[in-house]
């Protein structure tokens, strides 16, 4: 068995899994499951560079601090970008999951999923990252494969498994087939890009100018891929452009689905564009078994229908879509001789 494997087996390592997206950073314990799902940002005093909060303690500071309080998102289209605050941020959270009273040991094993199209420069970054914040190893799996187990996917099986991971800042397409991935695309277009159009439009049309957590709630409360049944509108508010005082509008689900019209286009073509360029063997496979979406953005209504629609494959939206990679890379660790294969990259030993 080779080193990894021998050291999954030592009861005084843990293992953990994580998943450090753009939006949240989920943390999984083999034997407890998910322990930890909170969004990617951190609060930090610019006077003293120390950190005041992490996850949702500076979410809910958005928009509401004083010009000496910076909110980082350390995490750009599912890379590191400060990295610096992304190992404090990791380290926050495991020594949260220890004040939680779950038996955790500083010195673990951890399994990170990465976006596909990830540079060699940017491993290292995530590697650096977790092992600075305490791990003692730290191993990287492709995101789409660790999605693809989580959803129940056959990964190793002699047939296509297609998954459309659409998180926050990439959405990552894969046909998968004896336990490799065939064919691929990777987009650094994803929930964040449906956020920006959105605040956009709403500026465009009328003069209001609304922040992040406005427009993720207007997607969440009434946004759609495809017309719905019955009519859906919100009230939101923000600062008028053009006098600077507050101000409140009426906006309709019609009007947020022409908003997200272009990236959603494109997330479509690009699922297409994976198809044509799979094996016709596997796309026989496809036609019979279907894809299944998850992530974020697989909550938004009728991405399904749509997708199901534009590529005459059927589509399933996975259980709980928002945990699909870091319990498929729980699962990973969890059962080491069946997957260890899938392992793509491993830091220092």
């Amino acid at each position: 068995m080779s080193f990894l494997g021998n050291i999954l087996k030592k009861n005084l390592t843990k293992r953990i899994s994580i998943d450090l997206g753009s939006a949240n950073v989920l943390v999984y314990v083999a034997g407890q499951g998910i322990v930890i799902n909170e969004p990617s940002v951190v609060a930090i005093n610019n006077r003293n560079e120390q950190i005041l909060a992490v996850g949702q303690d500076a979410k809910v500071m958005i928009g509401r601090t004083p010009p000496y309080i910076t909110i980082s998102k350390p995490l750009v289209d599912g890379v590191i970008s400060d990295f610096e605050v992304t190992e404090k941020m990791i380290k926050h959270f495991i020594q949260k999951v220890h004040r939680e009273g779950f038996a955790f040991m500083s010195r673990a094993t951890v399994l990170v999923g990465i976006p596909l199209d990830i540079t060699e420069v940017e491993r290292k970054a995530v590697e650096d990252a977790v092992i600075g914040a305490g791990a003692k190893e730290v191993f990287l799996i492709d995101e789409p494969m660790a999605a693809a187990i989580g959803a129940g996917l056959q990964v190793l099986e002699p047939q296509a498994s297609m998954i459309v991971d659409i998180g926050g800042g990439t959405t990552d397409i894969a046909v998968i087939s004896l336990g490799g991935i065939v064919t691929w695309k990777s987009l650094k277009l994803a929930g964040d890009k449906l956020n920006d159009v959105i605040i956009q439009y709403i500026r465009e049309k009328y003069n209001l100018l609304v922040g992040d957590k406005t427009s993720e709630l207007v997607k969440i409360g009434i946004g759609s891929a495809l017309p719905l049944d019955e009519k859906m509108q919100m009230s939101i508010r923000g600062r008028d452009l053009m006098s600077g005082l507050p101000k409140e509008i009426t906006i309709t689900d019609d009007e947020i689905r022409d908003a997200m019209l272009r990236p959603i286009k494109t997330i479509v073509e690009n699922i297409k564009s994976t198809v044509e360029s799979t094996p016709p063997e596997l796309v026989a496979d496809l036609y019979q078994r279907g894809m299944v979406i998850t992530g974020g953005g697989a909550l938004l209504r009728n991405i399904d229908k749509l997708i199901a629609r534009e590529t005459k494959i059927p589509v399933q939206l996975a259980d709980d879509p928002l945990t699909t990679v870091v319990r498929g890379a729980g699962l990973v660790l969890e059962d080491y001789g069946t997957f260890g294969s899938l392992i793509t990259a491993k830091g220092s030993i």
